[in-house]
């Protein structure tokens, strides 16, 4: 579980060396779009270096390969030998990736004596957005975040801070995500300058269904954590609604602050408690 996801280049040594300081709930060490050709394979040494000798790790470590059909793949797949990552991030996702890299993996565990590698799909075309009822069936899937960059390009329009080019893709992640138990990841609101501008991109993936959000810098985190957190109010709410359902059982509807509330509220109310919880907000 997570709510914030920190973007680092794996050819910036500084910020990989402080990977475990940054406030993110997952680091993403990136080998893909923000590493040049010309520095693919210092790179990966850098990640490596850190991952089989670091004694300190962030929360939770991502690696964002090559694309499956690049060069670089196979060689960047060798870095979970290290046992110190947790997902596997793939660039591109669509049915035909998703199905030849499950294959792959399979035969890259059992040589490598590893446990099934968990993958997050970024899916940043139009055909990956549009296949995506057939492929988040997979059971390597745990969530899906989405590329909005890549794919407005691929859909030949604009990227606007505003963000209403991209509300179809954000809703057929939610609702693909949702339906197989993923976790929906939103994009990266890549204006870093601009923190209200980020709020309010926040607050409307929030409003859609999104459950975390990545990154591309670290001044971004703090807002991420503290929209993508249930609120003081939210904690509040729900703990009295559990109380009340624990004290009565027996009771399948009961009135709380003015409002009905019956099993799939208080299922929420659970939902938020267990989110608070883990992100230690009680």
């Amino acid at each position: 579980m997570f709510r914030s996801l920190l973007f680092i280049p794996g050819n910036n040594p500084s910020m990989i060396q402080n990977a475990d300081v940054f406030l993110a709930d997952a680091i993403i060490f990136d080998l893909e779009d923000s590493v040049s050709v010309s520095e693919k394979n210092n790179a990966r040494h850098l990640v490596r270096n850190y991952l089989f000798n670091s004694s300190v790790k962030p929360k939770q470590v991502i690696l964002r390969t090559n694309s499956f059909d690049s060069v670089w793949f196979k060689g960047d797949i060798e870095l979970f030998k290290s046992n110190s990552i947790d997902y596997l991030l793939i660039p591109k996702i669509d049915m035909d990736v998703i199905a030849a890299l499950d294959e792959y993996l399979s035969a890259f565990e059992k040589d490598s004596n590893l446990e099934q590698i968990r993958i997050i799909g970024l899916v940043e075309t139009a055909k990956g957005v549009e296949e995506l009822h057939r492929y988040a069936q997979n059971k390597r899937l745990y969530g899906i975040l989405l590329g909005a960059e890549d794919l407005t390009k691929d859909l030949g329009i604009n990227r606007t801070e505003g963000g209403s080019e991209i509300s179809y893709a954000r809703s057929k992640v939610i609702y693909n995500c949702v339906a197989n138990r993923l976790l929906p990841i939103d994009t990266p609101f890549t204006n870093i300058s601009n923190l209200a501008g980020l709020e309010s991109d926040c607050k409307t993936a929030i409003s859609l269904g999104m459950k975390a959000k990545a990154s591309i810098h670290p001044n971004q985190l703090d807002t991420i954590n503290n929209l993508f957190s249930p609120s003081k109010e939210e904690i509040s709410w729900a703990m009295g609604v559990v109380k009340i359902h624990n004290d009565n059982p027996e009771k399948g509807v009961f009135q709380y602050q003015g409002k009905m509330i019956d099993k799939p509220i208080i299922e929420k109310a659970k939902r938020i408690i267990e989110t608070a919880k883990y992100f230690d907000l009680i």
